[in-house]
């Protein structure tokens, strides 16, 4: 697809952050776009971003949980409907939960299952028919950088992160054998500034594994945000017009999927040394504050 000027977009997860950033974008280069999100607040201020960005194209919006699939299924056939066609689909929508494996709840594993994973398999499948009925087609599924290398504490989305990397190359070699109009793309962002971590959930034990609590976990990772969604989106953008197969998003990302390459084993050690020693500054941080703390008392 080396253009998206008059072609249709649909994107999950379009209230804020990446979602956002690829609609508004997606307008400005004459895309029309049909967005969803659970988040109506959101979305209508995305909406409301579109139409001032790009007045001339059209922007329909569906409030939408990703993981009931009936109203997926129904949010494609709508979105046929209203702008006569659909191109591509992103399926952008995403949360975080953070747990060591013994504490995992699993009604929360299967929250983050149905929104990270089925939720990326509901929108392929119920747009694909709409996709191949265009002549024109792509699928863009967001992984992640936790969809290539594994995290402690991460294990729920690792799981569901590495489960949409395995689908979407499968995926895509279908594709590419069937030889029709249609490809995927696998997309691997690196830490993104949006507002997932702040809005991850973290179980109780969280603060005994790795030495903080849940916000300053939060505090801790949003360090790491270090490519803006503009760029982003312009990265992820840029590789569906080259057709790549999957894509790094952010230094970071590119660095640890070398890494990753060349060290397949010790890339774990590594990590697993690093977090001890954060977990120790941290431990040794509370002691020394709750020491300052007493005397000051006395």
């Amino acid at each position: 697809m080396k253009s998206f000027n008059g072609k249709v977009a649909a994107i999950t997860g379009a209230a804020s952050g990446m979602g956002r950033t690829l609609a508004l974008q997606l307008a400005k280069d004459g895309c029309h776009v049909s967005i969803s999100d659970v988040d109506t607040k959101g979305l209508a201020e995305t909406v409301k971003l579109v139409k001032a960005a790009a007045p001339n194209v059209k922007v329909t919006s569906q409030q939408l949980d990703v993981s009931n699939r009936e109203a997926m299924y129904a949010w494609a056939d709508q979105t046929a409907k209203d702008h006569g066609k659909v191109n591509l689909i992103f399926n952008n929508a995403g949360v975080a939960y953070a747990t060591p494996v013994e504490h995992i709840d699993y009604d929360k594993f299967e929250w983050i299952m149905g929104i990270n994973f089925w939720g990326v398999v509901y929108g392929t499948k119920a747009f694909l028919p709409h996709l191949k009925a265009s002549g024109e087609g792509h699928i863009i599924n967001t992984s992640s950088l936790f969809g290539l290398c594994a995290q402690p504490t991460q294990s729920t989305y690792n799981s569901t992160k590495f489960a949409v990397r395995g689908f979407t190359e499968s995926l895509r070699q279908e594709l590419d054998m069937m030889n029709c109009c249609v490809s995927a793309t696998s997309v691997h962002p690196g830490g993104i500034k949006t507002a997932i971590a702040r809005k991850s959930i973290a179980s109780p034990e969280i603060e005994e594994f790795t030495g903080a609590d849940s916000e300053q976990g939060k505090e801790f990772f949003e360090k790491f945000f270090i490519t803006s969604a503009e760029k982003a989106a312009d990265i992820i953008l840029k590789a569906v017009k080259g057709n790549k197969r999957r894509v790094l998003v952010g230094p970071d990302a590119v660095a640890m999927d070398a890494m990753v390459r060349t060290l397949p084993e010790t890339y774990q050690a590594i990590i697993v040394g690093q977090m001890k020693k954060m977990r120790d500054k941290q431990i040794a941080r509370k002691k020394r504050k709750a020491a300052e703390k007493q005397t000051q008392s006395a």
